[in-house]
């Protein structure tokens, strides 16, 4: 009786089979996708690889760049353009500029970053774009007051940007009024150190502290000032000697 009853419950199990209705997962080959914003680049891109980057994000910014701050270098100076170049002097990408025409410095990341949040805040709740044109890449190191004498440069500090004379440092580029940009600039002017002014789109350019304007041009700053003096032509001529009287 006990061994029927096992048998008949053994073939019964044996019997069971899993067979669902419908599959549980589809293949990869018959999912459809959603139509994404870029078709054109799911289109070329292979099923097999992913569209995101797994490259680590490049550290560093327009105040802190990607440098060893281990790497000690020299306190240098500012770029003097003793050839005639008028690089940086000019409003490139937006409408307007905040330009330094007194003297070339080395200007802190604290400074610069003072400068760019009195700009925001004055221009709160705009539709702008804020361009900087400068970037801190020299590092400036203290060996703290009341030191000896050698043993060392020193510890790190802060980072530093060397700007030229006639240099811009921030453009802006929005639907926004001129005496508006002007305020905001005329505030991150009073928060950096030496003298700034207000530049607009197509001004003229700057070599050292001479701005070409008024018909002068870069080779008219290339000749000379003054006059060279005109050495008068000695000419032989053929005299005939007359006889005396």
């Amino acid at each position: 009786m006990r061994q029927n009853a096992s048998s008949a419950l053994l073939s019964a199990f044996q019997g069971l089979r899993i067979s669902p209705s419908t599959t549980l997962r589809t293949p990869l080959a018959a999912t459809v996708c959603r139509p994404s914003a870029s078709p054109r680049i799911s289109a070329a891109v292979a099923p097999h690889v992913r569209l995101f980057s797994a490259t680590a994000a490049r550290a560093g910014s327009w105040l802190e760049p990607n440098i060893d701050r281990k790497k000690k270098m020299m306190k240098g100076r500012p770029r003097v353009p003793t050839g005639g170049s008028t690089k940086g002097t000019t409003v490139v990408w937006g409408d307007y500029g905040l330009r330094m025409f007194d003297h070339h410095r080395r200007i802190s990341a604290r400074q610069l970053k003072l400068a760019e949040d009195t700009i925001k805040q004055r221009l709160r709740g705009q539709k702008y774009r804020l361009y900087k044109r400068v970037a801190c890449n020299v590092g400036v190191y203290v060996s703290g007051n009341e030191m000896r004498m050698g043993k060392g440069k020193g510890s790190f500090d802060h980072w530093a940007a060397r700007v030229a004379v006639n240099q811009v440092l921030f453009e802006i580029r929005g639907v926004l009024h001129e005496q508006v940009i002007r305020d905001a600039f005329r505030l991150a002017g009073q928060k950096l150190p030496g003298q700034y002014e207000f530049v607009k789109k197509g001004d003229a350019p700057v070599v050292g502290i001479t701005k070409l304007k008024d018909g002068l041009t870069l080779e008219d700053l290339k000749r000379p000032w003054k006059k060279l003096p005109v050495t008068p032509e000695i000419t032989t001529e053929s005299t005939t000697s007359a006889p005396p009287p």
